[in-house]
Protein backbone atom coordinates (compact mmCIF):
# COMPACT_ATOMS: atom_id res chain seq x y z
CA UNK A 1 0.00 0.00 0.00
CA UNK A 2 1.91 3.50 -1.39
CA UNK A 3 -1.11 6.06 -1.60
CA UNK A 4 -0.54 9.41 -2.89
CA UNK A 5 0.73 11.49 -0.08
CA UNK A 6 -0.27 14.77 -1.75
CA UNK A 7 -2.89 16.28 0.51
CA UNK A 8 -6.42 17.39 -0.95
CA UNK A 9 -5.81 20.59 -1.32
CA UNK A 10 -2.79 20.12 -3.57
CA UNK A 11 0.01 21.95 -0.81
CA UNK A 12 3.70 20.82 -2.00
CA UNK A 13 5.99 19.60 1.13
CA UNK A 14 8.26 21.65 2.91
CA UNK A 15 10.55 18.86 3.60
CA UNK A 16 11.04 15.62 1.78
CA UNK A 17 13.82 12.92 1.58
CA UNK A 18 14.48 11.23 -1.81
CA UNK A 19 16.35 7.93 -2.06
CA UNK A 20 18.31 8.55 0.91
CA UNK A 21 20.95 5.92 2.03
CA UNK A 22 22.84 6.11 4.64
CA UNK A 23 25.37 2.51 5.34
CA UNK A 24 27.77 2.22 8.40
CA UNK A 25 30.54 -0.96 8.70
CA UNK A 26 28.65 -3.86 8.04
CA UNK A 27 24.87 -2.34 8.58
CA UNK A 28 22.80 -0.22 5.81
CA UNK A 29 20.95 1.93 7.94
CA UNK A 30 18.74 3.47 5.63
CA UNK A 31 18.16 1.78 2.08
CA UNK A 32 16.64 4.65 -0.20
CA UNK A 33 13.89 6.19 1.93
CA UNK A 34 11.21 8.62 0.81
CA UNK A 35 9.70 11.11 3.59
CA UNK A 36 7.35 14.18 2.97
CA UNK A 37 6.60 16.85 5.64
CA UNK A 38 3.74 19.13 4.52
CA UNK A 39 2.85 22.58 6.16
CA UNK A 40 0.10 22.22 9.02
CA UNK A 41 0.31 18.97 8.81
CA UNK A 42 1.57 15.61 11.52
CA UNK A 43 3.04 13.06 9.34
CA UNK A 44 3.48 10.32 11.86
CA UNK A 45 6.87 7.69 11.19
CA UNK A 46 6.31 4.50 11.74
CA UNK A 47 8.64 1.24 11.79
CA UNK A 48 9.99 -1.06 14.92
CA UNK A 49 13.17 -0.83 16.76
CA UNK A 50 15.50 -0.77 14.10
CA UNK A 51 13.72 0.43 11.09
CA UNK A 52 15.89 3.37 10.58
CA UNK A 53 13.66 6.08 12.20
CA UNK A 54 16.64 7.51 14.78
CA UNK A 55 19.37 7.58 11.23
CA UNK A 56 16.46 9.80 9.48
CA UNK A 57 16.03 11.75 11.98
CA UNK A 58 19.68 12.36 12.20
CA UNK A 59 19.90 12.80 8.70
CA UNK A 60 17.09 15.54 8.53
CA UNK A 61 19.06 17.65 11.89
CA UNK A 62 22.48 17.47 10.06
CA UNK A 63 24.09 15.09 12.03
CA UNK A 64 24.63 12.44 9.51
CA UNK A 65 25.24 13.08 6.33
CA UNK A 66 23.59 10.55 3.62
CA UNK A 67 25.81 8.32 1.08
CA UNK A 68 23.17 8.85 -1.74
CA UNK A 69 19.77 10.61 -2.04
CA UNK A 70 18.47 14.46 -2.06
CA UNK A 71 17.00 16.62 0.33
CA UNK A 72 14.47 18.90 -0.63
CA UNK A 73 13.51 22.10 0.82
CA UNK A 74 10.24 24.35 -0.46
CA UNK A 75 11.24 21.68 -3.59
CA UNK A 76 15.14 22.68 -3.32
CA UNK A 77 17.86 20.48 -3.30
CA UNK A 78 19.93 21.47 0.21
CA UNK A 79 22.72 20.36 2.80
CA UNK A 80 22.62 20.07 6.04
CA UNK A 81 26.31 19.48 6.67
CA UNK A 82 25.93 20.45 10.69
CA UNK A 83 22.60 20.59 12.93
CA UNK A 84 23.70 23.91 13.59
CA UNK A 85 22.62 24.33 9.34
CA UNK A 86 19.72 22.52 9.74
CA UNK A 87 18.52 24.61 12.41
CA UNK A 88 19.26 27.76 10.42
CA UNK A 89 16.97 26.22 8.16
CA UNK A 90 14.23 25.59 10.34
CA UNK A 91 14.86 21.98 10.92
CA UNK A 92 14.20 21.43 14.96
CA UNK A 93 14.14 17.98 17.25
CA UNK A 94 12.51 17.36 20.26
CA UNK A 95 14.08 14.42 21.31
CA UNK A 96 12.74 11.69 23.64
CA UNK A 97 15.78 12.44 25.63
CA UNK A 98 16.94 16.16 25.13
CA UNK A 99 20.40 17.02 27.22
CA UNK A 100 19.39 19.89 29.79
CA UNK A 101 21.67 20.90 32.77
CA UNK A 102 20.79 20.86 35.79
CA UNK A 103 22.97 23.73 37.14
CA UNK A 104 21.66 26.41 34.53
CA UNK A 105 18.46 28.47 34.78
CA UNK A 106 15.41 27.32 32.52
CA UNK A 107 16.46 30.08 29.50
CA UNK A 108 19.96 29.43 29.92
CA UNK A 109 18.74 25.90 28.87
CA UNK A 110 15.90 26.90 25.93
CA UNK A 111 18.76 29.61 24.52
CA UNK A 112 22.16 27.14 24.95
CA UNK A 113 24.31 27.65 21.73
CA UNK A 114 22.37 30.14 20.57
CA UNK A 115 21.76 33.21 23.12
CA UNK A 116 21.10 36.65 22.12
CA UNK A 117 24.27 39.28 21.92
CA UNK A 118 24.66 42.85 22.60
CA UNK A 119 26.32 45.16 20.35
CA UNK A 120 29.51 44.42 22.20
CA UNK A 121 28.92 40.05 21.99
CA UNK A 122 27.90 39.90 25.05
CA UNK A 123 25.15 37.31 26.18
CA UNK A 124 21.97 40.04 26.55
CA UNK A 125 20.63 38.15 29.52
CA UNK A 126 17.64 40.06 29.54
CA UNK A 127 17.24 39.92 26.24
CA UNK A 128 17.31 36.20 26.84
CA UNK A 129 14.86 36.11 29.94
CA UNK A 130 11.92 38.06 27.90
CA UNK A 131 12.28 35.58 24.64
CA UNK A 132 12.28 32.74 26.81
CA UNK A 133 9.22 34.00 28.76
CA UNK A 134 7.67 34.69 25.82
CA UNK A 135 8.11 30.99 24.01
CA UNK A 136 7.31 29.50 27.30
CA UNK A 137 4.03 31.40 27.44
CA UNK A 138 3.32 30.27 23.88
CA UNK A 139 3.64 26.23 24.77
CA UNK A 140 1.31 27.03 27.74
CA UNK A 141 4.28 26.78 30.06
CA UNK A 142 4.18 28.70 33.29
CA UNK A 143 7.48 28.50 34.34
CA UNK A 144 10.01 31.38 35.60
CA UNK A 145 12.76 31.72 32.91
CA UNK A 146 15.35 32.33 36.11
CA UNK A 147 14.63 28.95 37.56
CA UNK A 148 17.63 26.64 38.34
CA UNK A 149 16.33 23.39 36.00
CA UNK A 150 17.43 21.32 38.98
CA UNK A 151 14.22 22.78 40.63
CA UNK A 152 11.92 21.42 38.11
CA UNK A 153 10.26 18.51 37.71
CA UNK A 154 10.26 15.98 34.96
CA UNK A 155 7.49 17.22 32.72
CA UNK A 156 8.32 20.36 33.58
CA UNK A 157 11.93 19.78 32.12
CA UNK A 158 10.30 18.40 29.31
CA UNK A 159 8.12 21.73 28.42
CA UNK A 160 11.72 23.73 28.44
CA UNK A 161 13.61 20.66 25.93
CA UNK A 162 10.04 21.92 23.56
CA UNK A 163 10.43 25.60 24.14
CA UNK A 164 14.57 25.07 23.38
CA UNK A 165 13.23 23.31 20.27
CA UNK A 166 11.16 25.79 18.98
CA UNK A 167 13.59 28.64 20.21
CA UNK A 168 14.71 29.02 16.50
CA UNK A 169 12.14 29.89 14.12
CA UNK A 170 11.32 26.79 13.07
CA UNK A 171 9.43 25.61 10.39
CA UNK A 172 9.74 21.88 10.55
CA UNK A 173 9.40 19.79 13.97
CA UNK A 174 10.66 16.80 14.65
CA UNK A 175 9.17 15.08 17.80
CA UNK A 176 11.02 12.03 18.75
CA UNK A 177 8.67 9.72 21.04
CA UNK A 178 7.86 13.00 23.11
CA UNK A 179 5.15 11.65 25.06
CA UNK A 180 7.59 8.65 26.72
CA UNK A 181 8.46 9.85 29.74
CA UNK A 182 4.69 12.53 30.41
CA UNK A 183 1.90 11.29 32.30
CA UNK A 184 -2.20 11.33 30.60
CA UNK A 185 -2.63 14.86 31.80
CA UNK A 186 0.78 16.09 30.24
CA UNK A 187 0.28 14.16 27.23
CA UNK A 188 -2.91 15.80 26.67
CA UNK A 189 -1.61 19.32 27.07
CA UNK A 190 0.57 18.23 24.56
CA UNK A 191 -1.69 17.53 21.44
CA UNK A 192 -2.84 21.25 22.45
CA UNK A 193 0.65 22.45 22.03
CA UNK A 194 1.00 20.29 18.42
CA UNK A 195 -2.82 21.41 17.08
CA UNK A 196 -1.32 24.76 17.78
CA UNK A 197 1.79 24.50 15.91
CA UNK A 198 -0.52 23.18 12.99
CA UNK A 199 -2.25 26.22 13.01
CA UNK A 200 1.00 28.33 13.19
CA UNK A 201 1.57 26.53 9.25
CA UNK A 202 4.73 24.07 11.39
CA UNK A 203 5.30 20.84 9.50
CA UNK A 204 5.32 18.13 12.35
CA UNK A 205 6.79 14.77 12.33
CA UNK A 206 5.31 12.57 14.83
CA UNK A 207 7.59 9.10 15.80
CA UNK A 208 5.62 7.12 18.12
CA UNK A 209 5.02 3.94 19.08
CA UNK A 210 1.54 3.96 20.44
CA UNK A 211 -1.06 3.65 17.73
CA UNK A 212 -3.48 5.03 19.94
CA UNK A 213 -1.22 8.58 20.06
CA UNK A 214 -0.79 8.12 16.06
CA UNK A 215 -4.36 7.49 14.86
CA UNK A 216 -5.60 10.69 17.65
CA UNK A 217 -2.71 13.02 16.69
CA UNK A 218 -1.72 12.63 12.75
CA UNK A 219 -3.16 13.69 9.64
CA UNK A 220 -0.93 11.26 7.23
CA UNK A 221 1.36 8.21 7.43
CA UNK A 222 5.01 6.86 6.74
CA UNK A 223 6.41 3.74 7.35
CA UNK A 224 9.79 2.25 7.27
CA UNK A 225 10.79 -1.16 7.88
CA UNK A 226 14.61 -2.82 7.91
CA UNK A 227 15.79 1.02 6.73
CA UNK A 228 13.26 0.65 3.91
CA UNK A 229 10.35 2.99 3.30
CA UNK A 230 7.70 0.18 2.96
CA UNK A 231 4.55 2.63 2.25
CA UNK A 232 2.73 6.39 2.65
CA UNK A 233 -0.38 7.62 2.80
CA UNK A 234 -3.28 9.25 4.83
CA UNK A 235 -4.35 8.12 7.95
CA UNK A 236 -8.22 8.38 7.01
CA UNK A 237 -7.35 5.53 4.10
CA UNK A 238 -5.40 2.86 6.80
CA UNK A 239 -6.06 1.11 9.34
CA UNK A 240 -4.12 -0.53 12.46
CA UNK A 241 -3.46 -3.92 11.00
CA UNK A 242 -2.39 -2.25 7.65
CA UNK A 243 0.16 -0.36 9.33
CA UNK A 244 1.33 -3.56 11.40
CA UNK A 245 1.26 -5.55 8.23
CA UNK A 246 3.57 -3.19 7.05
CA UNK A 247 5.91 -2.82 9.53
CA UNK A 248 6.64 -6.60 10.21
CA UNK A 249 6.18 -7.72 6.74
CA UNK A 250 9.16 -10.28 6.56
CA UNK A 251 10.15 -13.66 7.36
CA UNK A 252 12.86 -14.62 9.88
CA UNK A 253 15.80 -16.12 8.14
CA UNK A 254 19.16 -18.23 8.42
CA UNK A 255 20.72 -15.87 11.15
CA UNK A 256 18.60 -17.39 13.52
CA UNK A 257 19.79 -20.98 14.02
CA UNK A 258 17.55 -22.18 16.86
CA UNK A 259 18.20 -26.14 17.50
CA UNK A 260 15.89 -28.40 18.76
CA UNK A 261 15.73 -28.46 22.59
CA UNK A 262 14.81 -31.02 25.27
CA UNK A 263 13.12 -28.94 28.14
CA UNK A 264 13.42 -29.85 31.30
CA UNK A 265 11.68 -28.45 34.60
CA UNK A 266 11.64 -25.44 35.79
CA UNK A 267 14.45 -23.33 37.33
CA UNK A 268 13.51 -19.99 37.44
CA UNK A 269 10.33 -18.98 38.70
CA UNK A 270 9.21 -14.81 39.51
CA UNK A 271 6.10 -14.06 41.70
CA UNK A 272 4.59 -11.06 42.12
CA UNK A 273 7.71 -8.85 41.08
CA UNK A 274 7.06 -5.12 41.77
CA UNK A 275 9.19 -1.74 41.82
CA UNK A 276 8.25 1.57 42.52
CA UNK A 277 8.39 3.02 39.32
CA UNK A 278 10.11 0.40 37.06
CA UNK A 279 7.49 -2.47 36.93
CA UNK A 280 4.77 -4.24 38.48
CA UNK A 281 3.34 -7.65 39.06
CA UNK A 282 6.24 -9.82 37.36
CA UNK A 283 5.64 -13.43 36.61
CA UNK A 284 6.91 -16.01 34.89
CA UNK A 285 8.48 -19.21 34.95
CA UNK A 286 11.73 -20.25 32.69
CA UNK A 287 12.69 -24.24 32.05
CA UNK A 288 15.62 -26.49 31.82
CA UNK A 289 16.85 -25.80 28.43
CA UNK A 290 14.51 -22.75 27.39
CA UNK A 291 15.03 -19.59 25.73
CA UNK A 292 12.41 -17.54 26.86
CA UNK A 293 12.52 -14.01 25.04
CA UNK A 294 11.53 -10.66 26.12
CA UNK A 295 9.91 -8.65 23.81
CA UNK A 296 8.21 -4.96 24.08
CA UNK A 297 9.04 -1.33 23.16
CA UNK A 298 11.81 1.52 24.40
CA UNK A 299 10.89 2.10 27.98
CA UNK A 300 8.39 -1.33 28.48
CA UNK A 301 10.86 -1.91 31.54
CA UNK A 302 11.99 -5.33 30.33
CA UNK A 303 15.88 -4.35 30.92
CA UNK A 304 14.82 -3.32 34.82
CA UNK A 305 13.35 -6.90 35.35
CA UNK A 306 16.48 -8.24 34.38
CA UNK A 307 18.36 -5.66 36.60
CA UNK A 308 16.43 -6.70 39.68
CA UNK A 309 17.23 -10.51 38.98
CA UNK A 310 20.43 -9.41 39.18
CA UNK A 311 20.79 -7.46 42.01
CA UNK A 312 21.59 -4.24 40.67
CA UNK A 313 18.05 -2.67 41.37
CA UNK A 314 15.98 -4.17 44.16
CA UNK A 315 12.22 -4.90 44.30
CA UNK A 316 9.57 -3.32 46.40
CA UNK A 317 8.00 -6.74 46.57
CA UNK A 318 7.80 -10.12 45.34
CA UNK A 319 9.83 -13.81 45.27
CA UNK A 320 12.19 -15.37 43.36
CA UNK A 321 12.96 -19.31 43.62
CA UNK A 322 15.75 -21.17 42.23
CA UNK A 323 14.76 -25.03 41.82
CA UNK A 324 12.09 -24.18 44.49
CA UNK A 325 14.53 -22.33 47.11
CA UNK A 326 13.29 -18.89 47.80
CA UNK A 327 16.72 -16.39 47.10
CA UNK A 328 16.74 -12.97 48.85
CA UNK A 329 18.87 -11.22 46.09
CA UNK A 330 20.39 -8.02 47.27
CA UNK A 331 23.72 -7.63 45.28
CA UNK A 332 25.10 -8.96 42.01
CA UNK A 333 27.46 -11.23 44.12
CA UNK A 334 24.64 -12.99 45.65
CA UNK A 335 22.87 -13.75 42.13
CA UNK A 336 26.28 -14.80 41.14
CA UNK A 337 26.65 -16.95 43.80
CA UNK A 338 22.91 -18.50 42.83
CA UNK A 339 23.29 -19.29 39.63
CA UNK A 340 21.92 -16.09 37.70
CA UNK A 341 24.30 -14.13 35.65
CA UNK A 342 23.32 -10.86 33.65
CA UNK A 343 25.16 -9.78 30.03
CA UNK A 344 24.00 -5.80 29.73
CA UNK A 345 22.62 -4.39 26.92
CA UNK A 346 25.67 -1.70 27.54
CA UNK A 347 28.29 -3.17 27.14
CA UNK A 348 31.20 -0.49 26.82
CA UNK A 349 29.90 0.96 30.03
CA UNK A 350 28.23 -2.08 32.33
CA UNK A 351 30.09 -5.15 30.41
CA UNK A 352 33.61 -4.57 29.42
CA UNK A 353 36.44 -3.47 31.29
CA UNK A 354 38.21 -1.71 28.72
CA UNK A 355 41.62 -0.71 29.47
CA UNK A 356 41.68 -4.87 30.97
CA UNK A 357 42.99 -7.31 28.69
CA UNK A 358 40.61 -9.97 27.10
CA UNK A 359 41.76 -12.74 29.73
CA UNK A 360 41.28 -10.71 32.67
CA UNK A 361 37.87 -10.00 31.82
CA UNK A 362 36.85 -13.01 31.64
CA UNK A 363 38.18 -14.80 34.38
CA UNK A 364 37.33 -11.37 36.53
CA UNK A 365 34.04 -13.01 37.87
CA UNK A 366 35.92 -16.52 38.76
CA UNK A 367 39.15 -15.59 40.76
CA UNK A 368 37.88 -17.91 43.49
CA UNK A 369 38.70 -20.63 40.47
CA UNK A 370 41.71 -19.15 39.37
CA UNK A 371 43.53 -18.29 42.30
CA UNK A 372 44.85 -20.33 45.23
CA UNK A 373 45.87 -19.02 48.83
CA UNK A 374 45.21 -15.82 47.61
CA UNK A 375 47.61 -15.51 44.46
CA UNK A 376 46.32 -15.53 41.01
CA UNK A 377 47.70 -18.27 38.61
CA UNK A 378 48.11 -16.61 35.01
CA UNK A 379 48.18 -19.86 33.25
CA UNK A 380 45.13 -20.56 34.91
CA UNK A 381 43.42 -17.83 34.04
CA UNK A 382 44.47 -17.93 30.23
CA UNK A 383 43.19 -21.59 30.17
CA UNK A 384 39.90 -20.56 31.22
CA UNK A 385 39.64 -17.39 29.18
CA UNK A 386 41.14 -19.52 26.13
CA UNK A 387 38.41 -22.43 26.68
CA UNK A 388 35.36 -20.08 26.62
CA UNK A 389 36.47 -17.65 23.65
CA UNK A 390 37.37 -20.52 21.57
CA UNK A 391 33.45 -21.61 22.10
CA UNK A 392 32.64 -18.27 21.02
CA UNK A 393 35.56 -18.20 18.37
CA UNK A 394 36.12 -14.75 19.63
CA UNK A 395 38.11 -13.25 17.22
CA UNK A 396 41.79 -10.99 18.35
CA UNK A 397 45.17 -11.05 17.96
CA UNK A 398 45.72 -12.83 21.24
CA UNK A 399 44.21 -12.72 24.89
CA UNK A 400 46.47 -9.85 26.30
CA UNK A 401 44.57 -7.69 23.49
CA UNK A 402 42.92 -4.68 25.48
CA UNK A 403 38.90 -5.36 25.89
CA UNK A 404 38.55 -2.05 24.39
CA UNK A 405 40.48 -1.96 21.19
CA UNK A 406 37.91 -4.92 20.21
CA UNK A 407 35.10 -4.77 17.50
CA UNK A 408 31.87 -4.86 19.07
CA UNK A 409 30.42 -7.97 18.71
CA UNK A 410 33.80 -9.31 19.82
CA UNK A 411 33.16 -7.50 23.03
CA UNK A 412 30.51 -8.90 23.21
CA UNK A 413 31.29 -12.00 22.92
CA UNK A 414 34.02 -11.28 26.12
CA UNK A 415 31.51 -10.47 28.18
CA UNK A 416 29.24 -13.71 27.30
CA UNK A 417 32.49 -15.46 27.96
CA UNK A 418 32.63 -13.81 31.40
CA UNK A 419 29.36 -15.12 32.63
CA UNK A 420 29.71 -18.32 31.12
CA UNK A 421 33.09 -19.48 33.05
CA UNK A 422 31.12 -19.12 35.90
CA UNK A 423 29.20 -21.73 35.23
CA UNK A 424 25.39 -20.79 35.87
CA UNK A 425 21.89 -22.19 36.07
CA UNK A 426 20.30 -18.80 34.33
CA UNK A 427 21.69 -16.34 31.83
CA UNK A 428 20.64 -13.44 30.80
CA UNK A 429 21.05 -11.62 27.85
CA UNK A 430 19.45 -7.95 27.15
CA UNK A 431 19.84 -7.07 23.82
CA UNK A 432 22.50 -9.26 22.83
CA UNK A 433 23.33 -9.18 19.34
CA UNK A 434 22.80 -4.89 19.25
CA UNK A 435 24.92 -2.85 17.35
CA UNK A 436 27.68 -6.25 16.07
CA UNK A 437 27.08 -7.34 12.48
CA UNK A 438 25.63 -10.10 10.79
CA UNK A 439 28.70 -12.51 10.91
CA UNK A 440 28.88 -12.20 14.93
CA UNK A 441 24.91 -12.05 15.17
CA UNK A 442 25.04 -15.71 13.43
CA UNK A 443 27.85 -16.50 16.08
CA UNK A 444 25.90 -15.20 19.09
CA UNK A 445 22.84 -17.26 17.88
CA UNK A 446 24.16 -20.32 17.68
CA UNK A 447 26.31 -20.44 20.96
CA UNK A 448 22.71 -19.47 22.40
CA UNK A 449 21.23 -22.59 20.97
CA UNK A 450 24.07 -24.51 22.19
CA UNK A 451 24.02 -23.62 25.82
CA UNK A 452 19.94 -24.36 25.28
CA UNK A 453 20.98 -27.51 24.30
CA UNK A 454 23.39 -28.07 27.00
CA UNK A 455 20.36 -27.75 29.93
CA UNK A 456 20.80 -23.78 30.48
CA UNK A 457 18.19 -21.52 30.82
CA UNK A 458 18.24 -18.79 28.77
CA UNK A 459 16.33 -15.50 29.07
CA UNK A 460 16.86 -13.15 26.24
CA UNK A 461 15.83 -9.54 26.14
CA UNK A 462 15.51 -8.05 22.47
CA UNK A 463 14.00 -5.28 20.32
CA UNK A 464 14.09 -7.35 17.37
CA UNK A 465 10.94 -9.49 16.28
CA UNK A 466 13.15 -11.95 13.90
CA UNK A 467 15.67 -12.55 16.65
CA UNK A 468 12.83 -13.30 19.47
CA UNK A 469 10.90 -15.55 17.06
CA UNK A 470 14.13 -16.81 15.60
CA UNK A 471 15.73 -18.02 19.09
CA UNK A 472 12.51 -18.05 21.20
CA UNK A 473 10.92 -21.59 23.15
CA UNK A 474 8.28 -18.63 24.34
CA UNK A 475 7.77 -14.57 23.96
CA UNK A 476 6.38 -12.35 27.21
CA UNK A 477 5.74 -9.49 25.61
CA UNK A 478 5.74 -6.48 28.01
CA UNK A 479 4.38 -3.25 28.24
CA UNK A 480 4.56 0.40 30.36
CA UNK A 481 6.20 -2.44 33.22
CA UNK A 482 3.72 -4.86 33.08
CA UNK A 483 3.25 -8.44 30.77
CA UNK A 484 0.87 -7.65 28.17
CA UNK A 485 1.15 -11.22 26.79
CA UNK A 486 2.91 -14.79 26.55
CA UNK A 487 2.85 -16.57 23.24
CA UNK A 488 4.01 -19.92 22.32
CA UNK A 489 4.15 -22.20 19.09
CA UNK A 490 1.84 -20.81 16.25
CA UNK A 491 0.67 -17.40 18.31
CA UNK A 492 4.45 -16.46 18.20
CA UNK A 493 3.85 -14.02 14.98
CA UNK A 494 4.89 -10.72 14.42
CA UNK A 495 1.67 -9.09 14.20
CA UNK A 496 0.57 -10.88 17.51
CA UNK A 497 4.05 -9.21 19.18
CA UNK A 498 3.67 -5.86 17.64
CA UNK A 499 -0.36 -5.46 18.96
CA UNK A 500 0.86 -6.63 22.32
CA UNK A 501 3.72 -4.11 22.97
CA UNK A 502 1.46 -1.27 21.32
CA UNK A 503 -1.14 -1.89 22.88
CA UNK A 504 -3.74 -2.64 19.92
CA UNK A 505 -6.92 -4.49 20.93
CA UNK A 506 -6.91 -7.73 22.41
CA UNK A 507 -3.70 -10.05 21.17
CA UNK A 508 -4.20 -13.46 20.12
CA UNK A 509 -2.78 -15.54 22.93
CA UNK A 510 -2.48 -15.98 26.26
CA UNK A 511 -2.95 -12.15 28.06
CA UNK A 512 -0.88 -11.72 30.35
Amino acid sequence: MQADPRPQDGAAPVLSLRGIVKTFPGVRALGGVVLDLYPGQVTALIGENGAGKSTVVKVLTGIYQPDEGEILLDGQPVRFPTAQAAGDAGVTAIHQETVLFDDMTVAENIFIGHAPRTRLGLIDRRAMRDRARAILRGIGADLDPATRLRDLGIASKHLVAIARALSIDARVVIMDEPTAALSHKEIAELYELVEKMKAQGKAILFISHKFDEIFRIADRWTVFRDGQFAGQGRMADVTEGQLVQMMVGRSVDQIYPKRPARIGEPVLTVAGYCHPTEFADIAFTLRRGEILGFYGLIGAGRSEVMQALFGITRPSKGACRIDGRVLAIRSTAQAVDAGIVYVPEDRGRQGAVKGLPIFQNVTLPSLRRTGRHGFLRLAEEFRLARDYTRRLDLRAASLDQDVGLLSGGNQQKVVIAKWLATRPRVIILDEPTKGIDIGSKAAVHDFMSELAAEGLAVIMVSSEIPEVLGMSDRVIVMREGRIAAEFEGDQMTPENLVRAAAGIGQPRGQAA
